[in-house]
Formats: C-alpha cells, sequence, structure tokens
C-alpha cells in the first residue's frame, strides 16, 4: 500500500471519530455516566437524558395541584428499615438486573392506564390493587405474586421471606399513594423492610429529568 492510499485511510478514520466526539451526548446524566443500556423484556433500551435543551416536561406530569386525599404529599422516608432512594440509585438497580442479578426487581406500582403513558424501561408492572384484598385481590392471586415473582416461600400457610428478592418500587411521585400501598401491604405481610426500596420521585421526577421512558412489557 503506497503512502497517499495510507493516509487517506488514516484521515478517514480520523474524520470517523470526529463525527463520533461531534455526536456525544451533550445532557449527560452524570459527569461519567452518559448512558445506561437495560434489558426491557426482551429488548435492550438504552436510557439517556432527553437531549433538546429546550424540551418541556411531559404534560401528564406538568400539574402541581391534585386533589388531597388522595393524591397527598408522601414523607421522605415511608416506613422504618425502607429505604428512599433516587435516580442513580434506581439506574443501578436497572444496571444490576439487566446485567443478570436475579434478586433485583423494579416495580411500577401503578394501575395499568397510568402504565401505558409510558413507565421507567426494565420495570415490571404489579399494580398496588393486586396485592391490596380490599381493592379484591384473592389470597391465591397475592400468594402466585409472592412466590413466583418475589420468590417468598409458602411453608403449610406461614411465609418464609428469608430468600425474597430486593424489590425497588415506584409510581408517579411524591404525590401518589400507589407504591406507598403496594410497601405497606407487604410490611403487612412481613416482607422484610430492609428488602423494599422506595424511588419517591417516581415519573414526575424521570420525566422533569428527561430521561428514557418505554412502554410496559406485555407479559
Amino acid at each position: 500500500m503506497n503512502t497517499n492510499k495510507l493516509l487517506i485511510i488514516l484521515t478517514s478514520i480520523g474524520l470517523g471519530f470526529a463525527s463520533l466526539n461531534l455526536q456525544a451526548a451533550e445532557v449527560n446524566i452524570t459527569r461519567e455516566i452518559e448512558s445506561i443500556a437495560v434489558m426491557h423484556g426482551e429488548n435492550e433500551v438504552k436510557i439517556i437524558r432527553n437531549q433538546n435543551q429546550k424540551n418541556t416536561v411531559n404534560p401528564a406530569f406538568a400539574k402541581t395541584s391534585r386533589k388531597c386525599p388522595p393524591f397527598c404529599i408522601q414523607p421522605a422516608k415511608l416506613a422504618t428499615g425502607v429505604e428512599t432512594i433516587a435516580e442513580l440509585e434506581m439506574l443501578d438497580y436497572l444496571k444490576r438486573r439487566s446485567e443478570g442479578d436475579d434478586s433485583v426487581l423494579v416495580i411500577d406500582s401503578r394501575t395499568p392506564a397510568w402504565v401505558a403513558k409510558g413507565t421507567i424501561p426494565g420495570a415490571i408492572n404489579i399494580p398496588w390493587t393486586s396485592l391490596n384484598p380490599a381493592k379484591g385481590a384473592d389470597p391465591i392471586s397475592i400468594g402466585e405474586i409472592l412466590e413466583e415473582k418475589f420468590n417468598a416461600r409458602n411453608l403449610e400457610g406461614l411465609w418464609d421471606f428469608n430468600h425474597v428478592r430486593t424489590l425497588v418500587m415506584f409510581c408517579n411521585g411524591m404525590w401518589c399513594g400507589q407504591s406507598p400501598n403496594n410497601i405497606r401491604i407487604l410490611l403487612g405481610y412481613g416482607y422484610p423492610a430492609d428488602k423494599i426500596k422506595w424511588y419517591r420521585g417516581g415519573m414526575q421526577n424521570w420525566e422533569i429529568l428527561g430521561l428514557t421512558t418505554a412502554k410496559p412489557i406485555q407479559e
């Protein structure tokens, strides 16, 4: 290969790298993290922030005032032993789950109509009504969720929670009671508090930060 051809190839490679640099995100998640790839069902989804710096929040989460009750501001600490987390911790749990950590489960606690508007990639939907007998949930269905989803064991009518998954739960935001309901119900069943994490900011904060959303997983 002559020198001129080699220079042309090297110049082309250099231009390719330059174009990649030009496409680098201007709105990163942190200084070090541009994006995170997670599995959403059988598909890989790249979570990034919206790159349009004139973008505004999704109108579904722009409303500042909803009737309270039921849409009352939630406390920072929901229950003793339940850790309240924010976006970076949520991303870490999503990454762990996507990389094969079966001990973690990220749960959207909202009812299906809300979830259809978009959810956090990597989350599965278990509506708060599915665990609440007062909302029509029957013992058999509740037991199936505890065993098949959360890895609890039914020992002749008693629940063994020694090897359950860490549940990372969220709903619409700091004014939403759906994930708090799920959490309180689970604590009432005896689920270990240290195995429950609560993303208080929920979809409202997720949307405000321009993070990627996805359609719900069809199971």
